[in-house]
């Protein structure tokens, strides 16, 4: 398909991350953009303010005429759409051209030099800090962000359209529709068993992932992957090292040992190693495309981060509120790294709501033993997303596991008054759910009392 001779756009699920920097994309470059999404977001209100078009019923009278000529238009869905949606069942029925977002990724990104950040951890921060430094060098770049960027206020970076910037989604395993230049891959811990059944297969994709480089690219590995490529790591023997870290007004200062030479004094402003081990990749990437070392360290320096990564929204010296989208158990262990960094002599609330019932069913020993390091914990209700429940999987039953003194079940309109009744200096709100839209009414009552 030749994305040129297209003129109407249709997203249905356009208020996902992913999908709403598509929708961003095609409306920069002059398209007509309209979508479906089941909840109304401040996502899907940017993209109304923007001029696209959005509903949240799901009934074909809402879909613009204008649309609904198969001959001039594309249909862009996400695999999180139930496959009895009646927009989706209309359009296939009807001679549409119908495309999951990855594939349309893959068509964009296939006539560009692609630089992809693959892994089950870091995907969209290490994304978001490739495409920030290879702006900063003004490298002709677009980048699809899966987070909101803090640097532009947008999940899409646009400086040009010769190099693409992208998140290789494992999910659904969608990143095998891409053919990168390079390519890299953070982690390959177990996640999405519903989709994989075991952690074997998931393996399996991301080596499948890894022979999609085009000839003559490359792929750097976090070093200890069980795959061949450049590799990266902390304070190790890797290809691209970080040495001699410090702490200094609250940011990294670093060295950065490479190839063939060593950059002194990089200074990262995002607390957490896992954040590290981001910019290390990320600045590995954009050495081997090219970009200038010292105009490099010049752009980590003024990275800002993305929304829900531990965002900070009160930071005084009697109170601190972040908030972060961790989902997994190795990242929520990242963030608790993060803040136990920053806030030592500080006791720590956490209030998690667990995303999907399948990831809690197949991770709830891990996802008890991440929640119990915290001095204070509320859980929330699983928030199902996709899913239909499991029975016996409910965060009461997660709860039981959980070894902690300081633990309670909350719900989302108890969650001010708790933390008030709390000793607590340091609160993080943790998960990918709707979890994201307390904050603001957490930063409104804790900024006046801060």
């Amino acid at each position: 398909m030749n994305l040129e001779d297209v003129n109407n756009i249709y997203f249905i699920g356009i208020g996902g991350i992913g999908m709403s920097a598509l929708a961003r994309y095609f409306y920069a470059n002059k398209k007509h953009v309209a979508g479906y999404d089941k909840t109304q977001t401040e996502v899907t209100d940017s993209l109304t303010e923007l001029g696209v078009e959005v509903h949240f019923n799901d009934a074909i009278q809402n879909i613009n005429l204008d649309f609904k000529n198969p001959e001039d238009t594309l249909v862009i869905y996400t695999p999180a759409i139930p496959k009895n949606h009646n927009e989706l069942s209309y359009f296939k029925d009807n001679g549409f051209s119908v495309l999951k977002r990855s594939e349309v990724l893959g068509l964009i990104t296939e006539h560009t030099f692609c630089l992809a950040v693959a892994g089950t951890h870091g995907k969209t921060t290490t994304t978001s800090i490739l495409g920030h430094i290879m702006k900063v060098c003004n490298e002709p770049v677009t980048a699809f962000l899966g987070g909101i960027s803090e640097n532009y206020n947008s999940n899409l970076i646009l400086n040009g359209a010769e190099v693409s910037v992208v998140e290789a989604d494992e999910f659904d395993r969608s990143f095998l529709t891409l053919s990168p230049d390079l390519a890299c891959i953070t982690s390959m811990d177990a996640d999405h068993l519903d989709i994989y059944g075991d952690a074997s297969e998931l393996k399996k994709t991301f080596e499948e992932f890894s022979k999609r480089i085009k000839p003559n690219g490359k792929l750097f590995v976090k070093n200890g992957l069980p795959l061949k490529g450049i590799t990266y790591g902390i304070e190790d023997d890797s290809d691209y090292t970080i040495q001699n870290i410090k702490i200094e007004n609250g940011a990294y200062v670093f060295d950065v040992k490479m190839p063939k030479t060593v950059l002194k004094n990089i200074q990262f402003n995002l607390p957490g190693r896992h954040n590290l081990s981001n910019a290390l990749i990320a600045l590995a990437m954009a050495v081997e495309y090219g970009c200038p070392h010292q105009q490099l360290a010049k752009a980590l320096a003024s990275y800002k981060g993305v929304k829900r990564r531990f965002t900070y929204h009160i930071k005084t010296e009697e109170f601190v509120f972040i908030d972060d989208y961790a989902h997994h158990p190795e990242e929520i262990n990242a963030v608790y790294q993060a803040v136990r960094e920053m806030y030592p002599d500080k006791d720590v609330l956490a209030i998690f709501q667990p995303h999907l019932y399948s990831r809690t069913k197949d991770f709830a020993d891990a996802f008890a033993e991440s929640l119990s390091q915290f001095d204070e914990l509320m859980l929330l209700d699983i928030y199902p997303a996709r899913e239909l429940p499991i029975e016996g999987v409910t965060s009461s039953w997660l709860m039981n596991k959980i070894d902690n003194k300081n633990k309670q079940l909350v719900r989302k309109n108890e969650i001010i008054n708790k933390i008030r009744q709390s000793s607590a200096k340091v609160i993080l709100t943790i998960g990918a759910g709707d979890i994201g839209e307390e904050v603001k009414y957490i930063k409104k009552e804790f900024s006046i009392a801060s």
